[in-house]
């Protein structure tokens, strides 16, 4: 039996002591040569270890709380260095308590070492590649989005020749709904998609004659009834592409006239029917439009026009995005601020 432990102590290069009351730790296993180097001499029996290897009062602390608390699985001090008269070596201490005895085991861990290590920097390197490719997609991904919001500008554009919208308008819309929908706490992908989205909420309206679209004065009920359909035009044009901000797009296009209590057009939806990212373009589609001046209108200042959308809600608008926008109202006065009227030629280059 004494052959067999004595071969175990080898392969696992590992040295056994336990501490007794003067205070030493006395060596209860063959002495491995690696040992010999740091404790001298091999005639004695009994070291003082934290004196020769200092690591170790790193680790008494832990250890003091293992034996005092009696406990038989081993915790480890974590591996350290110590330097010999040729070369590193790399070891590791475990403390437990073993038939009434503060036992503490000495390994030296050799080639488990520096494989863990050279395992270890793989990982690293690994991590480092995996976010130079996250960086990478990042990048890819927002210039995908500056893309995608320039084609939608240019689209939109393409009815501004044809109706008394602005390319300013277009853009304020999609800026207004983004922050609402970063306050609803969506995430940032969809805030994104509805900046861009909610933008094109009017596409359909290239579908509408220009006798109609740019009519002076009311709409009969035949041009009214025509003027509707650019909702569902514009839905027909956004749709099939299999692009999340443009099935976004697709259903604002069709919906942003619904109202909440199911009067609108083209479905009659009501309430929460309605798709969330078409009641939020209404709302801001609305002030917008109150407040900004048009070939048809005059502005109206802010706050008759914030009367008229509090007289809405609950009939035309959801009543609980409206409190939303209210009180969202100084960011919503920002953009406004920031993208003005004569932006417009610049912003549709």
């Amino acid at each position: 039996m004494t052959a067999l432990l004595n071969h175990v102590y080898r392969v696992l290069d590992i040295a056994i002591f336990t501490r007794e009351a003067d205070g030493l730790f006395h060596l209860q296993s063959p002495l491995p040569d690696w040992l010999l180097f740091f404790v001298g001499h091999a005639s004695r029996h009994a070291y003082d270890l934290l004196d020769i290897f200092p690591y170790l009062h790193c680790f008494i602390f832990d250890a003091e709380q293992q034996w005092q608390a009696k406990k038989s699985e081993p915790i480890a001090s974590g591996p350290w260095l110590e330097v010999n008269a040729v070369e590193e070596v790399p070891l590791e201490a475990n403390a437990l308590w073993v038939e009434g005895k503060e036992v503490l085991l000495l390994q030296n861990l050799g080639e488990k070492y520096y494989r863990e290590v050279e395992h270890l920097q793989y990982l690293r390197n690994g991590l480092l590649n995996q976010e130079i490719l996250e960086s990478e997609v990042r990048k890819r991904t927002l210039e995908i989005q500056r893309r995608e919001e320039e084609i939608a500008i240019k689209l939109v554009s393409l009815t501004s020749y044809r109706d008394e919208e602005t390319g300013s308008h277009v853009r304020r819309i999609g800026l207004y709904a983004a922050a609402m929908a970063r306050a609803l706490n969506w995430s940032r992908v969809d805030v994104d998609n509805i900046r861009i989205a909610a933008s094109m909420h009017d596409i359909g309206k290239i579908g509408i004659p220009d006798r109609i679209l740019r009519k002076n004065g009311a709409l009969n009920d035949e041009e009214f009834s025509m003027m509707k359909t650019h909702t569902e035009i514009g839905a027909r044009m956004l749709l099939g592409s299999n692009i999340p901000m443009l099935d976004m797009a697709a259903d604002i296009a069709l919906h942003h006239h619904e109202r909440w209590d199911g009067t609108g057009y083209p479905n009659g939806l009501a309430g929460e029917a309605i798709p969330v990212a078409a009641r939020i373009t209404s709302i801001v589609d609305i002030y917008d439009a109150l407040v900004h001046e048009r070939v048809y209108k005059t502005a109206i200042p802010e706050d008759e026009s914030i009367a008229l959308m509090k007289d809405m809600s609950g009939r035309h608008l959801d009543p609980n995005l409206l409190d939303l926008f209210l009180h969202l109202l100084p960011v919503m006065r920002q953009i406004r601020n920031e993208v003005k009227e004569q932006d417009e030629e610049t912003i549709a280059a």
